[in-house]
């Protein structure tokens, strides 16, 4: 049996002793509680009931034939013992007592009658309320002696529950006493043995084993560590050939880790710089190990960024708070993860462990900084791209809830909802070609000769039901001669519909949007113009951004500049080119031009 199960044993079975103990003394109160409620019920009870007839019997002895009313109080207390008969001999005590309070109920009224007609009263009637006095003595003393009886009982069985609970008790405390004799030698003297062998250990003498003398835990410690002493035995006899190949082995993996590595010693003194650090740093190794780095710090920005957080206050806090480093590697930029560890050592001379220096790495993490920036993207082009049909749709459906709405106009705004409803088909579609812009993997295009007329007209229908919304005007002008363009009618028509979208969000309830189509040069120039408050000259190139913010807050009121930045990039590709003329308070004209068909 292992030391464990015999220290689980010995706490299990005193574990058990004391809830016995804790059993046994609850079973044993709560048989003395039900003893003195049985008691306090049954036999204290009727006494006092006795108590309170004879108090009317002294009251009625007085007057037998007048004092109805202390009749009456008899009479009651009698019914209460009648339900309350709990001893031998006091059933026939109570119906004697009824019978005779019958008699006494009879004659008294033979007495009031008696009195009205002038006659005499019966005879004997004195009498009876002192045969109910005896009577009533003697069903008292029946519930007196029933009373000392019980107590007496109650008393044996707790004077019995006392030397059972000081058995247990004493059970309980020869049981503690052998654990606290036995349990504490079993777990100390192997212990001394190891310790003795840890001390010829520390001597390095490695020939003084444990003698393995059971097969419990301390027989499994004997062995691990005589095969401990055993492997020490063997590093002690291995050439000086082997460590050397050993310790060219550490360097080569130092050496081609893909992170870069700076190990300092408790003065911070650069030990070792591997040389994914060194070309990170830009600085040879002869440049680094031996110096301080305190002095290198200053000839180094990157440098000085790894060693801000061994300043902190809280180390552990900064290098979690601190921001990816961002160093442009080969052209490149790439971002790395800064970890610091210090690193700590056994001191054989004073036996304490010492701080003997730190360990930082910098990890490249650019691929997981683009995937989360590709993942961000997409996530946020699927917001932008379908809020705009969505609000469309959902505009509509709320016209369509109108009774009133005539059938034409109700058709009509079912159109417009088939139209919406495929146009999200094509845009989630689209998507995947959306988020291969940042790769470079170019946009399909469908470029044919297209009308200019026909997608405006498409558009403005589009965003109609949020024009009537917000009560704005549509003002529209494009020459008598328009010429064709190339371009791709299903991306030119999303960029219409989203700089419509964007003027009306902006724009105040009852102002006037106009839309001009004109020829300039060979191409054809599409604007947008309304009357919202306007976008600061600095800004322009801004807006066009993906995810950008701008601080300015009495202007422009925009929110990430995704929907613009993609607008950007479907107009560039097929030729053409999308800006803002805005300033602020003045509102914004956003335009964009299409090479016109020869």
């Amino acid at each position: 049996m292992n030391l464990k199960t015999k220290i689980t044993t010995g706490f299990l079975a005193m574990l058990l002793l004391v809830l016995s103990i804790g059993g046994y003394a609850y079973y044993s109160l709560r048989q003395l509680d039900r003893s003195s409620r049985d008691v306090l019920k049954a036999n204290l009870y009727s006494i006092e009931l006795g108590q309170r007839m004879l108090k009317s019997l002294d009251q009625l002895a007085r007057k037998p034939l007048a004092d109805t009313a202390g009749t009456a109080a008899f009479v009651a207390a009698l019914q209460e013992e009648s339900r309350n008969v709990t001893e031998p001999g006091e059933q026939q005590v109570v119906s004697d007592l009824q019978r005779l309070t019958q008699q006494l109920q009879q004659h008294q009224r033979q007495a009031q009658g008696a009195t009205k007609t002038g006659q005499a009263s019966p005879l004997g009637i004195e009498a009876e309320p002192y045969q109910l006095g005896g009577l009533t003595y003697q069903m008292m003393a029946l519930n007196t002696d029933a009373l000392n009886r019980k107590t007496e009982a109650a008393n044996l069985r707790a004077d019995q529950a006392n030397r059972n609970l000081l058995l247990f008790a004493t059970l309980a405390v020869l049981l503690g006493l052998a654990l606290v004799g036995s349990v504490p030698e079993a777990a100390v003297q192997p212990l001394r043995k190891l310790t003795a062998a840890l001390d010829h250990a520390t001597e390095r003498n490695f020939s003084a084993s444990i003698p393995q003398e059971s097969h419990d835990e301390f027989g499994q410690v004997a062995r691990a560590f005589n095969r401990m002493l055993g492997q020490l035995r063997e590093y002690r006899t291995s050439t000086a050939a082997e460590l050397i190949t050993e310790r060219n082995r550490a360097a080569s993996i130092v050496n081609t880790l893909d992170e870069g590595l700076l190990l300092l010693d408790e003065n911070r003194t650069i030990l070792l710089a591997n040389p994914v650090l060194c070309e990170l740093l830009g600085m040879p190794p002869e440049k680094l190990l031996g110096r301080p780095a305190a002095t290198v710090r200053l000839e180094n920005d990157l440098f000085q960024a790894m060693l801000r957080p061994l300043d902190a206050p809280n180390r552990e806090a900064a290098v979690a708070e601190a921001p990816l480093l961002h160093i442009s590697q080969r052209g490149e930029e790439a971002f790395y993860q800064l970890a610091v560890q210090d690193l700590v050592s056994f001191n054989e001379a004073t036996e304490k462990t010492e701080f003997v220096g730190h360990i930082l790495t910098l990890r490249n993490v650019s691929d997981f900084k683009k995937l989360d920036q590709v993942k961000s993207n997409f996530l946020a082009t699927v917001s932008h791209e379908l809020k705009t049909p969505l609000s469309s749709i959902n505009l509509n459906t709320k016209l369509l809830q109108d009774e009133r709405l005539p059938a034409d106009e109700r058709q009509r705004i079912t159109g417009y909802i088939r139209h919406e409803t495929q146009r999200l088909q094509r845009m989630v579609a689209e998507l995947l070609d959306v988020s291969r812009l940042d790769a470079g993997a170019g946009i399909q295009l469908d470029v044919q000769p297209t009308n200019l007329a026909d997608v405006v007209s498409f558009a403005t229908a589009t965003v109609q039901p949020q024009l009537n919304d917000k009560q704005l005007r549509l003002e529209f002008h494009q020459p008598p001669r328009l010429p064709e363009v190339r371009a791709d009618v299903e991306k030119t028509t999303w960029v219409l519909i989203n700089l419509l979208a964007n003027a009306i969000r902006y724009s105040p309830v009852g102002a006037a949007l106009t839309v001009r189509v004109a020829v300039a040069g060979a191409f054809v120039r599409v604007s947008v113009q309304d009357h919202g408050p306007g976008i600061a000259p600095e800004h322009h190139d801004r807006i066009f951004q993906r995810f950008a913010q701008l601080p300015d807050k009495t202007g422009y009121r925009g929110g990430s500049g995704l929907g613009l930045s993609i607008a950007r990039e479907f107009i560039a590709t097929q030729g053409g080119r999308l800006w803002v003329e805005s300033e602020l308070g003045s509102g914004s004209t956003f335009s964009f031009t299409l090479p016109a068909v020869a």
